[in-house]
């Protein structure tokens, strides 16, 4: 169960934390900054791309590469065909994942490696391989790392992972919510100067701002009442969240929440865009998890026996395609279950300033939610 006297106990938290995940996701605004100090620093605003890529692949381990070619994809995949390559191997560790080009990959396409880690000998000969077959590449790895060096020295373009401030951070830095921001910003920035995402250095720094004012929002310091993060994290306690989301831009963040609430909460979560969520979530809000779907919880003894899981709406939005929008029908169908709703709406800007908020407040609330219900903190 939550802990609710933890979530507005600063001192509290900062002792529970000890993978530094809260200052992780406060320094998301500063690792973009870094991060656009390194690509302008390894040469991307020189850059003079002849005409777009055929194709853009994108590889790398781990949640926050999963979540930046889910990202390029939506930002990017009306311009341009994204794919991610899903790594084989016989555990998910280093040494043993391996990445295999289609076999129609080239010259005209361009390959994206994405690692907070850089030492994988897989993404190596994916390297190598890419530049064989004549194919562009461009890397994002810690400075010094074998595939860092690796794709220097196959002329492709190796920029620096932007670490973070605290060493003794680093050791949890490829779980940290903020790792994602390190590895995506010089993507971002190199795909401006293809002219397939807008991510001007303008751009990004509105999308620093915007994670800053969004960390100040959601902060240990500002009580539960006012915080939306640690707001969002209490109404989640003991329940199944059906994260639906509308607008492009928040399909991923949807995704992405959930895989987080996964990977750091340990919290199962399913994720679905709208409209098409609900049909397919419909039939869990009239089961067990519905609010009324155990006939025996009247009798359940409130001291001894725990709260059942109940199944709990929330909704991420952004501007809906063509302004039809299926919010009143997704509160409809959540209310007329007895379902609650817990929803996010971002301030007006940019797709990436929108984007950037609604992953900084589901970010602060993934980590509160493991860390007052004691999970993997």
């Amino acid at each position: 169960m939550l802990d609710d006297s933890l979530l507005d106990n600063p001192d509290a938290l900062a002792r529970a934390d000890r993978r530094g995940l809260l200052r992780g996701a406060a320094e998301s605004g500063a690792r973009v900054r870094t991060a656009v100090r390194f690509a302008e620093e390894a040469g991307v605003s020189q850059l003079r791309p002849e005409g777009r890529p055929r194709a853009i692949l994108i590889a790398g381990p781990g949640a926050a590469s999963v979540c930046v070619a889910d990202l390029i994809a939506t930002l990017a995949g009306g311009a341009c065909p994204v794919t991610r390559l899903q790594p084989t191997g016989v555990a998910p560790a280093a040494g043993a994942l391996r990445w295999a080009l289609p076999g129609w990959v080239g010259p005209v396409d361009l390959l994206l490696i994405a690692t907070p880690d850089g030492t994988e000998p897989g993404l190596e000969l994916l390297a190598e391989q890419a530049y064989r077959r004549g194919c562009a590449v461009t890397s994002v790895a810690p400075a010094g790392t074998p595939l860092h060096e690796t794709v220097g020295a196959k002329h492709g373009l190796a920029v620096p992972m932007a670490m973070s401030l605290h060493a003794e951070y680093e050791e949890g830095a490829a779980a940290g919510p903020d790792a994602l921001w390190a590895l995506l910003t010089p993507l971002l920035a190199l795909l401006d100067r293809a002219d397939l995402i807008e991510a001007s250095p303008d751009t990004l720094q509105k999308v620093a701002d915007r994670l800053d004012s969004t960390a100040e929002r959601c902060g240990p310091a500002i009580a539960t009442y006012s915080n939306p993060a640690k707001t969002l994290a209490a109404e989640l306690d003991e329940s199944l969240p059906l994260i639906w989301t509308e607008g492009p831009p928040a399909g991923p963040v949807g995704r992405r929440f959930a895989a987080m609430l996964a990977e750091i909460a340990g919290r199962a979560a399913l994720a679905g865009e709208l409209p098409e969520a609900l049909p397919a979530h419909g039939a869990l809000l009239t089961g067990n998890l519905a609010a009324g779907g155990d006939p025996d919880d009247f009798f359940r003894d409130r001291v001894e026996e725990p709260q059942a899981m109940r199944a709990r709406a929330v909704l991420l939005r952004d501007r809906p395609t063509g302004g039809l929008s299926a919010a009143p029908a997704a509160r409809e169908l959540a209310l007329g279950h007895d379902i609650a709703i817990s929803e996010l709406e971002p301030q007006e800007g940019s797709d990436l300033e929108n984007l950037a908020e609604l992953i900084a407040v589901t970010d602060f609330a993934a980590v509160y939610l493991a860390l007052a219900s004691g999970g993997r903190s």
